[in-house]
Order: C-alpha cells, then sequence, then structure tokens
C-alpha cells in the first residue's frame, strides 16, 4: 500500500535504475518497458500487447493471492485477464492481458481532475454493485484486520465487494473521460465500501492536491461518514 508521498514524482516509479529485467521478462519480450515499481521492488512492465508484474519474495507480496481474485472476476467487472503466472525460489510473476484506458492520474488527468475523480468514484460504484454470493470464502486483505489499538470496528450495515487499494492510479480511464476497468485486486474481499471511499478520497490529495474530497463523495453519491473514514484510514496507515 502506498505513502502519502508516493505519487509526488511518478518519473521514479518507472525508473529501472541498475536492477537487471528478470530474465522471465525477457522470455516475454525482446523490449519490454518498465511502467512502474513499489517501494518493496516490485516490478511491473509492459510486454506488447500484456503486462508482467514480477515481485521478487523479499517483498511479502503474493501475486497469487491477485491471480486467484482476478479469475474469479473475470466476466463479473472490467479488470485484467489472467494469461499466465509463475514463481521459483526468487520471484512470482503474473502475465495479464492489457486493458484500454490510461490511470487515472497520468498527465491528461491531472489537467481534468474533475473527469478523474468522476470516473474514480463509478468504477468503486461499479466494483460494490458485483454480487457477492459465490465469492471464494477465506480470501485475507488489510481491510477485514481488527487490531485491538484502533478500538470497535464501525458496523458493516451493507457489506460489497471491496477493491482494497482503491488509490486513484488503479482506474483506468478512457481518452473521453469515461471510467473503463480497474486493477491491482491483490485485496480484494467482501466488506465496508468505505475501506475503498476512506482511501480513494484521501489518495485525490497525494494525486490532485487537496479539496477534491466532497466532489469525490458526491459523484459516488454519499455524504461523508467521518467515523467510517477515520477508521479505515487509520487501519490502512497500520497495515502498510
Amino acid at each position: 500500500m502506498p505513502e502519502a508521498s508516493e505519487f509526488a514524482d511518478l518519473a521514479r516509479f518507472r525508473d529501472q535504475r541498475d536492477d537487471p529485467v528478470p530474465d522471465v521478462v525477457f522470455t516475454l519480450h525482446p523490449e519490454p518497458e518498465l511502467v512502474w515499481r513499489n517501494e518493496l521492488g516490485g516490478l511491473t512492465y509492459r510486454v506488447g500487447d500484456r503486462y508482467v508484474k514480477w515481485s521478487p519474495r523479499t517483498a511479502g507480496i503474493e501475486l497469487a493471492r491477485e491471480r486467484n481474485r482476478l479469475l474469479w472476476l473475470e466476466g463479473r467487472h472490467p479488470a485484467p485477464r489472467v494469461a499466465a503466472y509463475g514463481e521459483d525460489h526468487e520471484a512470482e510473476w503474473l502475465v495479464t492481458d492489457g486493458l484500454a484506458g490510461e490511470h487515472a492520474v497520468g498527465d491528461t488527468w491531472r489537467e481534468r481532475p474533475s473527469e478523474a475523480i468522476t470516473a474514480i468514484a463509478h468504477g468503486l460504484q461499479a466494483i460494490h454493485a458485483v454480487p457477492v454470493d459465490d465469492i471464494a470464502r477465506g480470501w485475507e486483505s488489510w481491510l477485514l484486520r481488527t487490531p485491538p489499538e484502533l478500538g470497535t470496528r464501525p458496523p458493516i450495515l451493507n457489506p460489497v465487494l471491496v477493491h482494497g487499494d482503491a488509490c486513484a492510479p488503479n482506474t483506468l480511464i478512457s481518452h473521453d473521460g469515461a471510467w473503463v476497468g480497474n486493477v491491482d485486486f491483490g485485496d480484494l474481499a467482501v466488506g465496508d465500501r468505505w475501506a475503498d471511499l476512506a482511501i480513494a478520497s484521501m489518495s485525490l490529495d497525494w494525486n490532485f492536491g487537496e479539496g477534491h474530497q466532497d466532489e469525490f463523495f458526491a459523484a459516488y453519491g454519499t455524504g461523508r461518514d467521518d467515523e467510517r473514514i477515520r477508521y479505515y484510514r487509520a487501519l490502512w496507515d497500520l497495515e502498510s
């Protein structure tokens, strides 16, 4: 999960530095393009029309979790389709088909924040509307934890499918400003919609500057719930 400063300089998250490109990535495409680097050493490459996430064992990120969730999501919500998965003693990798659209914090959308914010809200509405009757049970996620130091969790009045990492870059937007899909589903689970709304609204400050949160809640179709916002932001910070 990202820190508040993560998106201040997007270029540094597309810098290969001195790290070698993993061999498995070269097997997929002779000229892979690095599109994201997380703080734990995980790398995401564009390889032709597909993307490959590569995560070292030391990162503590289980790409198998995301693979399982994406397989379940197929046909239920616009999300990357799993093309391949692999692992060895050093790393895991997940290959997915590309989706149309650009992530919501690209240069285009920083200049058109209202459209981006509306698209982010519409994407979360769509996720939260996915029926969960046949969802796999036992999926772990930060949003389901109840650390005693945070006190009593606010009651979940209407459980929904929760993205689990609803930061702005995980929404994809078409050239005309419409929401077209979402990415990064490793923490997908059934829970409180406010686990998404609290983090999505917070990430707007990081990506577009302060002053957009009420616009986001209006686009989603809800007023603020400060109790749940405080709880889920505190849980996010504790688990990140």
